[in-house]
């Protein structure tokens, strides 16, 4: 571990020389590629700074140990070594976790796609209620949304809602969410006062840079076409908003959030091509298939990562076996702390991965 270390170390001085360069500071785009790397690497440096000091001081304490007859002075050597040491299993811990491989997507923006599941009206409204969730989370983190499409109901809810999340680390953070989320409630539409079972999926797509997929401009057709929905009366009125139509896979997307013709033609072509990136990707890696796969499967009830449990106020996590009972403040976007177990359980994964390699 510690000559991957000095590699890296190696690695990160000659970004940081790079930094300094007035060629590479007069490119924005390679400053931003170079800075993303040196920043990515900085966590992993600094800790092997940390291990390096905490590692010359257990040398220190056991040389004055080996020369020094002052008991007071022994006694604070002896003291001084077991803190370094405690402090160099604990770096060296860190550091473990710091190397393993990175998901290479997990710094990118993501693209959410909520579709509603199994059980008809309500499951839109739980659509509805997830997309509010993620957006309340997203924003006390520091991201950035962005509403691409929606296909609302008349109770307001959605049979479908396409969204952005812009910052750093968003895939990170988000890539949990994919799959089937089961809701357990009396249902706003039931008069009964009966729990209904409803499902919605979540899809979590990362962003394609610009030179990640490349589209001939003869293979799409665009149409523009009146907004509908909420939006007031300009928007209902001018055709800004855009379908556009990928003609050799027959993807249709559409955009009606901006009311500019042109803005909307421009989030159109980034969905699209985050879908066929996504579509590429799970042809060309049985890996990537299998974790799209996972993530939605077919909105069968059966099929959940995650339950809603309004009467119990209970959420559970059926991946990690974690349930909270705080499903309101859940609801209302706190849910960094599912977050964070999350990714604690996949990085337990990779480690025990590690061991058995």
């Amino acid at each position: 571990m510690l000559g991957k270390l000095q590699q890296t170390e190696e690695k990160y001085q000659h970004l940081e020389a790079r930094l300094s360069d007035p060629a590479v500071a007069a490119d924005p785009q390679k400053f931003v590629e170079v800075m993303k790397e040196y920043r990515a690497l900085t966590p992993i440096i600094e800790a092997f700074r940390a291990y390096r000091a905490a590692q010359q001081t257990v040398e220190d304490a056991l040389l004055l140990l080996e020369e020094e007859s002052d008991p007071e002075l022994r006694q604070l050597a002896a003291e001084e070594l077991k803190a370094a040491r405690e402090r160099c299993e604990a770096l060296q811990k860190d550091l473990t976790i710091l190397l393993l491989p990175r998901d290479p997507n997990d710094e990118k923006n993501v693209m959410v796609e909520i579709r509603a599941g199994a059980g008809g009206e309500e499951a839109a409204l739980f659509a509805a209620v997830l997309y509010r969730m993620y957006t309340m989370y997203a924003t006390s983190a520091g991201y950035r949304t962005s509403m691409l499409s929606n296909t609302p109901t008349e109770l307001g809810g959605y049979r479908e809602v396409v969204f952005q999340i812009e910052g750093d680390g968003a895939y990170s953070r988000f890539k949990f969410e994919s799959g089937v989320h089961r809701v357990q409630r009396v249902p706003e539409t039931e008069s009964q006062g009966r729990i209904q079972t409803s499902t919605a999926t979540v899809a979590v797509l990362p962003e394609v840079e610009e030179v990640s997929i490349e589209i001939n401009p003869a293979d799409l057709l665009y149409e523009s076409c009146k907004s509908s929905g909420a939006g007031g009366q300009h928007i209902n009125k001018t055709e800004s908003a855009v379908r556009l139509t990928h003609k050799p896979t027959g993807i249709v997307v559409e955009c009606q959030e901006e009311r500019s013709q042109f803005k909307n033609k421009d989030k159109a072509l980034k969905m699209l091509k985050t879908i066929l990136y996504d579509r590429a990707q799970r042809e060309q890696s049985d890996a990537i298939a299998s974790d799209r796969r996972q993530q939605v499967g077919t909105g069968d009830r059966s099929e959940r990562i995650r339950t809603y449990n309004y009467r119990e106020n209970r959420v559970s996590d059926h991946r990690i076996g974690l349930t909270l009972y705080s499903l309101d403040s859940f609801l209302n976007g706190e849910i960094g702390s599912m977050i964070d177990a999350l990714a604690t359980a996949e990085t337990a994964e990779k480690l025990k991965k590690q061991s058995q390699e």
